[in-house]
Formats: C-alpha cells, structure tokens, sequence
C-alpha cells in the first residue's frame, strides 16, 4: 500500500485516474485542508489506486475542534434516546449497504471477503447495541445518612474527545468508538488509519446521512506526527481513544497526560491458544487456522502461539500443516480466497523481518516466503508460516502482526498456562480441554482480558467488554457494558428536602 506524501509529478499523473478526491470532514462537510499533500490508498492485493485524500495536518484538526466544540452544547443536550434513534438509523443504512461496503474493507484492507463483510456486521451490531444505552445510562440510587435527603449519581458527557483507529477493522473500530462517544453526549475528532481512509469517509457519509448534526462528528486524515500527536495534547480535546501500535499509543499517552487528560489505549496482543492431551483436536486445529491465518493474521487478537501438550504434539502438527497448505492465497474480494495479502509493503517488510528471524531462531515447518504466482504478483501476499520454537525466542514473544504462528510443545498444564502468560501483553487467550475442572482453573490463571474455551482467540461479541492486561493498554474496555465509560464523567449529586442544614460525619448529640 502506497501511503503517504504524493509527488507533483506523480499526483499529475495519477489524476488522469477517475478516482475520488477527499479533503477533511469537517462541520458537516467536506472541505479543502490546509495541506496541498495527498494520501493515495490503494488496494493491497491489486495495487489498484481507490481514492486521494487530504494529508492533514495541526492546522485542520484545530479547525475540527473548533466545530465540535460549537456543536457540544446543542448535541449534549439531545435526549439519550433521540441520539440513539440516530444510531439505529445507521445501522439500518449500513445493513442495506452491507455488500458494497464489506467489498470496500476487502479492497482496500486486504482481508476475505467474508470478513469484510463481517467487519460492517460488526459495526452494525455495536451501533444496534449501543443505541440502547441511549434508554439506559445508568447511574446509582444509595440511602443517606441523614434524614429527609437523598443520594445518586448520573453520567454527563466528556465534551470533545478524539478517536484514532487502526487499519485492521476499518468500519467496525471506528464504529465501537465513535458509537460509543455519540450516545454519550460527545462530539468527536476522528483520525482514522492512513491505509484505510475510504473506508472510515464511507462510515462518516452514513452517520451523517443518519442525522448526527453538523459538526458533531469530524474527520481528519494525515499522519501520527501532526494530526495524531495534535489530538493528544490539544487542550481542548477532553479525552482520547486509540487503538494501534505499541509505540505510538506510548506517545499518545504521554502527550495527552501533560494535561491530565484521560486515554484508553487498545494496543498489541501476543495469544496463546493452549490445546491439552484431551482436547477434540480437529475442533483444536480449525481453531488455530482461523485465529492464525483469519485476516492474514492482522488482529490484534490473532492466535500468534500454539502451545501444544507434549502426547499430542506430533498429531497436531502433523493435521496442522496439512490443512495450512490448503488454504487458498488470492484476491480477497473472490469468495473463494482464505487468506489475502497484508495491509502494506511495510506491512510485508515487517513480516517478512520477523520470518527471517525465526529461520535463524527456530524450525521452519510450513510457508516462509513471499508468496507468488497469477493473481499474487502485484499484492502483498505471504505464505501462512508455521514455525516449532522454544518458548523465549523473538517469535514467540513479540507482536508479528501477520500470518506466522509458533508453536510450542508443553509437559503439562501447568507450564501451558506459565508460557501462555511469560509475555508482556494480555488481551487474549484459548484453551480447547475437554476438562471442565481445567478449564475453569485457565480462565482463573490466564492474565489475559479475553478467554475462550474450546474456541479460537478471535470473536469477540460487541455486548461484551474488550481489552486487555499489561502492555496489551491500560486497563480500559471498549463494547459492552463499559463501552460508555471512556467518554463520560460521574456526576454525585444529593438532595437535601429536610428543610433545615444537616452536617454529615458530625456528631449531634
């Protein structure tokens, strides 16, 4: 994927190309940015040039608070409810257009066309769900200590707040977040991925055509050094959420805490799928084909290790590897493709790094190069890979972000769950046992946010929490019950009706 500045010469060229042009939506509409740069994405499998967007900067995303601060009051104001019958309204514009738009994510994004498609249902799932909290933002009623007056508190809205999202979901991320602002009272500056902007311009044409008011809800395309990094420390913006690389949600993080302003970060994963001497070991080797290779790896929570007891090692491996080399490699808006290319040539780079690494380090057993051949030429396709290693190794401790799985033989369950949880992320985890006993014993002992029993590490449903330990982020969750959370204060409030001034803690006699 071509990202980035665009030459004179080349955007010259390129323009002769009918390919649509966007600048910065902001207030309602699109605008011209500040910028005279490009972003161009292209689609990975096929180089195929799909759109030209404006290569923001700190200028448009000032001009974007602006606008959201404006439309704060009148927006926060909306009843929960009437704003959430502006999300249902989305959802249903968005079922009507889930074909074309899950093709978009496959274009662009690189994923099967099935998970394309499943990347809107699942933006259309939160927003279903979330809508509801519009009924529902509920607080607490609790007894006083004194007489006649009454105690309870009730959410009020963050104000402005930003939203930075990753490549891998570009229709359902933005969704979890944007939804979950919107329903709160907030009003957003978004930036989405530079890989994938056509996608996130499609979501915010739909909300838009839903109701949510002019400068509610505003996008700014550009890089992490100016548009994201002005995000984080404009004073303005009242709290952040963001999901991608390690690296720069450290930096997130660390310029948005000079004003004590509250961010929930999503990062990195590194997940176990743990399978033990009696487990339905087909149902164990789907598992990891599709927590492994789904979306060509590129999920934050992709099953990156199999931790496999030593009495069925060789039986897994030897089923694993048979069915890893049938899958089908190709264009990922073909239904029949299983696995399409990665997101970028520095996408591939990386992957392919990492590859070389484990050759060094460990047993190349299937896959480990790029992949080639008609239809695979002009994409970025690598082989699904599985390397045997030895807990410890670089592969099978740090974040690949691509089609590579290490596997790990174990004695027993207790070295499965010491390995499963020796790295410093902790989103999510699987075991497949057909012990109910063990199993409970994991879903204890895993110091992961996630755990699935008998079911890959990919999955998870939008009315549950999401998020993880350690470096996985810090300690927030998004969906669910606590979707709400990142973008609303707690207000206490008491109601005196007594009369006369009560003193609470002082003694009366």
């Amino acid at each position: 994927m071509a990202v980035g500045s665009v030459s004179k010469a080349a955007e010259a060229a390129s323009r002769s190309e009918k390919v649509p042009e966007f600048g910065v939506f902001i207030n309602g509409r699109w605008v011209k940015s500040s910028s005279r740069d490009w972003i161009e994405t292209r689609a990975p499998a096929t180089g195929r040039l799909l759109a030209r967007f404006a290569n923001g900067n700190r200028e448009d995303v000032v001009k974007a608070v602006a606008a959201a601060e404006a439309a704060f009051p009148k927006w926060s104001a909306t009843p929960a409810p009437i704003r959430g019958e502006i999300l249902l309204r989305a959802a249903q514009i968005l079922r009507a257009r889930k074909a074309e738009l899950g093709h978009l994510v496959s274009e662009e994004m690189g994923k099967a066309l099935r998970e394309g498609s499943g990347d809107v249902q699942e933006a259309i799932d939160f927003f279903e769900y979330i809508a509801g909290e519009g009924r529902r933002m509920l607080g607490e009623t609790t007894p006083c200590e004194l007489p006649n007056k009454i105690a309870m508190t009730f959410r009020r809205p963050m104000g402005v707040v930003g939203c930075i999202t990753p490549w891998n979901f570009p229709v359902a991320i933005p969704s979890w977040k944007i939804g979950a602002a919107l329903i709160s009272g907030c009003t957003i500056v978004f930036k989405p991925a530079s890989i994938t902007p056509l996608c996130a311009a499609r979501l915010v044409e739909v909300l838009a055509e839903a109701g949510v008011p002019p400068g509610v809800l505003n996008m700014v395309t550009g890089p992490g050094s100016s548009v994201g990094s002005e995000i984080a420390s404009n004073p303005k913006i009242r709290a952040v959420s963001f999901t991608g690389g390690t690296s720069a949600g450290r930096d997130v993080y660390m310029r948005a805490a000079a004003l004590l302003k509250p961010v929930e970060l999503e990062l990195g994963g590194k997940n176990p799928q743990i399978v033990m001497d009696d487990a339905d070991i087909e149902l164990a080797i789907e598992g990891a084909l599709w927590g492994a290779f789904g979306t060509a790896g590129q999920r934050c929570t992709a099953t990156s290790r199999l931790i496999v007891h030593e009495k069925v090692y060789a039986t897994v491996m030897k089923r694993l590897i048979e069915r890893t080399k049938k899958l089908r490699l190709g264009d990922p808006t073909d239904p029949k493709v299983d696995v399409g290319p990665v997101s970028s040539d520095e996408q591939l780079k990386t992957v392919m790094g990492y590859i070389e690494v484990g050759k060094r380090e460990a047993s190349l057993v299937c896959g480990g190069s790029r992949a080639t051949g008609p239809g695979l030429d002009k994409g970025f396709f690598i082989e699904p890979t599985i390397f045997e290693t030895k807990h410890g190794t670089r592969i099978s401790k740090e974040e690949i972000f691509g089609p590579v799985l290490a596997v790990i033989k174990v004695n027993d369950f207790e070295e499965a769950v010491a390995v499963a949880n020796d790295v410093e992320y902790g989103l999510s985890s699987s075991i497949y046992t057909r012990d109910v006993n063990r199993a409970f014993r994991a879903i204890e002992q895993l110091d992961v946010g996630i755990t699935y029993i008998n079911a890959p590490t990919i999955g998870a449903e939008v009315h549950l929490p999401f998020g993880g330990t350690k470096n996985t982020g810090n300690g927030g969750r998004e969906a669910g019950t606590s979707a709400i959370d990142e973008f609303t204060e707690i207000k206490t409030v008491f109601v005196d009706y007594s009369g006369t001034l009560q003193r609470a803690q002082i003694d009366v006699d």
